[in-house]
């Protein structure tokens, strides 16, 4: 989870790489990622509801 102080909750393209390579580094310790939520001034998105992951 974080914020985007800009106040635009949508995912950047950075977030979403971010995201994958969270997920790639968790997968083989047996660390599950469900979502990744961004905080903004509309309130929050989730990554997996728009089914970025």
């Amino acid at each position: 989870m974080h914020n985007h102080p800009s106040g635009d909750p949508s995912p950047s393209q950075a977030d979403i790489q971010m995201t994958e390579a969270i997920i790639d580094i968790a997968k083989p310790l047996g660390i599950a990622v469900h979502d990744h939520i961004i905080v903004g001034k509309s309130g929050p998105r989730e990554l997996e509801g728009l089914r970025l992951i």
